[in-house]
């Protein structure tokens, strides 16, 4: 009885009917989860992991799927197993979040936008556990504190658009704890996540499991969290399972070649050890003899100085919406980038790195501070100049989906900033359009294309076609792979750099997945609370870090080997101070010390 598994997929099947006829999403698939236990399913996208899942919580139906085949059994405590695939919605609706929990890979779609975070923590618990209000309260305050949510009694009253994604994500996981589920459906919970958030997630989930024996359901394309957090794992791929075992063999002896393919492309921390350039990342599909592009040096002229640069956001409160408070975002940052080279700027979910980096392109206005692009001061110029001054500098965002226009074709897309800047004839413009779909690796085919009808990676080349239609000089990719498939991703970064080498691009990469930036950078700084605490050639930050922020950050990296698991012991973070502070505060100025040379780090009591 107590060693029955607490859910089984057999034979599954799962069909979408499209305009062009039906689509299988899964094939035949079939696995178990046994109590207190974590199956890890990998694979990329479109290999059918998230369809397995949301068929378990029989979601699937409401994204136009059907479960033709197979069952989906389920144990429910004291009561037989029953085949989730025939109960009824009054049964489902019962089980959904009270015995099933799920968290979703987009917690702002996963979130209600008019509601506050206690009522949506509070619901499930009134719903299904019987609470009072109050009892409610207190709960969903210990499961804020659980997840390691700041102040916490302010977030509850606050609306998911206000919390950064970080904590937006903690938020859906709160949710998902609320009830003890007997199993947890975890659909990429950590991919847009910061490398310190995702640890503390990694061992929440772990720590939980171990204390309430819920066993979970982790799906990833993440080899590293799988090897931090599986016992046993399931890869996927086009709608089928290729491989199933404990995780130590599926790494020390993948039998698959597609297993094999996908640890071989994962980016493992410490690779680039003794090496002074930044290295193309390996791909899947590559013959093992392909010739790898050249290391790229860049030059030493500078590009980019940035100096003492500070940016603040109003804090309105009370009838009138006076400003009684400022949100200290970037506070007096200096850096420079060299043209030909990346500059990465790594830290967690706001920290102020990507605040910095729009703040550099003027999209977010900075209180003070110098920027100089190729000797034009970006901080003098009027809107009129500033808008011929974009033409140099560019910016590829997170979200490739939110910053494409859904109604116009990629072509048009792709033209538009030469159409604002460039007065050139219709014909060459769609010559050029052609040859930058070619130089980002794109059919010219889908020229006549729209966002939907891409894949997560190729709506991000569409983005940077479009970043380059201008010949800009500087590029900043802010999160532009965080929420790519392994495979995908190192094409995208391959792309760049290639694009770098060719065209003497200069990069402020603004990331948290650090095994990336170990690849891609010849300078690092690392952001904590709006200043940077150390600045430095990529190999001394990464072999020699001396602030002990860069220290815990480098720790939480997991790793992509089950053997070098982290305790959760080794994450000794400290909880985040607030940035808000009252009007008239002004925080000392950023002090450095060089410790080698040209590695830089912050004396200035930085709150760490």
């Amino acid at each position: 009885m107590l060693d029955r598994p607490i859910a089984q997929v057999r034979n599954l099947r799962v069909e979408f009917e499209t305009k062009g006829g039906t689509v299988v999403g899964v094939e035949d698939v079939s696995f178990e989860v046994g109590a207190g236990e974590t199956v890890c399913i990998v694979g990329e996208s479109g290999s059918g992991k998230s369809v397995s899942s949301l068929s378990l919580m029989r979601l699937v139906e409401f994204g136009g799927g059907e479960i033709t085949g197979g069952q989906l059994m389920f144990d429910r405590k004291d009561e037989e197993p029953i085949d989730l695939a025939k109960a009824d919605s009054g049964l489902m609706r019962d089980i959904r979040g009270n015995e099933i929990g799920m968290i979703f890979q987009e917690p702002m779609t996963a979130l209600n936008p008019v509601f506050t975070v206690e009522r949506q923590l509070t619901e499930g618990l009134i719903k299904h556990k019987g609470m009072s209000k109050k009892q409610a309260r207190a709960r969903a305050l210990e499961l804020m504190r659980q997840v390691r949510i700041p102040e916490p009694e302010r977030r509850l009253q606050q609306y998911p658009h206000e919390l950064s994604g970080g904590m937006r994500q903690r938020v859906v996981i709160a949710i998902a704890l609320a009830c003890e589920p007997r199993i947890l459906i975890a659909d990429e919970p950590t991919t847009a996540l910061d490398v310190t958030i995702q640890a503390e997630i990694l061992a929440l989930i772990d720590r939980l499991k171990r204390e309430t024996g819920t066993s979970v359901m982790f799906i990833t394309h993440d080899m590293a969290v799988v090897a931090q957090i599986a016992d046993r794992v399931v890869v996927m791929y086009r709608g089928n399972k290729v491989e199933e075992g404990p995780v130590e063999q599926i790494f020390a002896n993948p039998q698959h070649p597609y297993t094999k393919a996908l640890l071989s492309a994962v980016p493992k921390l410490g690779e680039m050890h003794g090496k002074a350039l930044p290295e193309p990342m390996k791909l899947m599909n590559a013959a093992a003899d392909a010739p790898l592009p050249q290391p790229i040096a860049g030059t030493d002229k500078v590009l980019l100085r940035v100096e003492n640069l500070v940016t603040r956001f109003p804090v309105k409160g009370g009838l009138l919406r006076r400003t009684v408070a400022n949100v200290h975002a970037v506070e007096d940052v200096s850096l420079t980038i060299n043209s030909g080279q990346t500059l990465s700027l790594v830290g967690e979910s706001g920290c102020g790195k990507s605040t910095a980096g729009r703040s550099i392109l003027r999209l977010v206005e900075p209180l003070s501070g110098k920027i100089d692009l190729d000797g034009v001061d970006i901080m003098a110029l009027n809107q009129a100049d500033l808008r011929k001054a974009r033409r140099h500098m560019q910016m590829v965002f997170q979200d490739p989906f939110a910053s494409l226009n859904p109604q116009m074709k990629l072509s048009h897309q792709v033209a538009e900033p030469m159409m604002n800047f460039e007065h050139i004839p219709a014909d060459e413009r769609q010559d050029r359009v052609a040859k930058l779909f070619d130089r980002v690796q794109l059919p010219r085919d889908f020229m006549s294309r729209y966002p939907h009808e891409l894949s997560g990676g190729q709506r991000q080349r569409i983005a940077i076609a479009r970043a380059l239609a201008l010949n800009p000089k500087l590029i900043i990719a802010d999160e532009a792979v965080s929420a790519l498939d392994v495979s995908v991703q190192a094409e995208v970064l391959n792309l760049m750099m290639e694009l770098q080498a060719e065209l003497g691009l200069s990069y402020l990469f603004i990331s948290h997945d650090m095994a990336v930036v170990e690849r891609v950078s010849h300078n690092v700084g690392v952001m904590y609370l709006g200043r940077i605490v150390e600045i430095g050639p990529r190999a001394r930050i990464f072999e020699n870090p001396q602030h002990p922020y860069t220290q815990a950050l480098l720790k939480a990296v997991p790793i992509a080997d089950p053997t070098r698991r982290k305790s959760e012991k080794d994450l000794n973070f400290k909880p985040i101070p607030s940035p808000v502070h009252p009007i008239g505060y002004e925080p000392e100025p950023s002090r450095y010390e060089e410790v080698e040379p040209g590695h830089m780090i912050l004396t200035t009591d930085s709150g760490y």
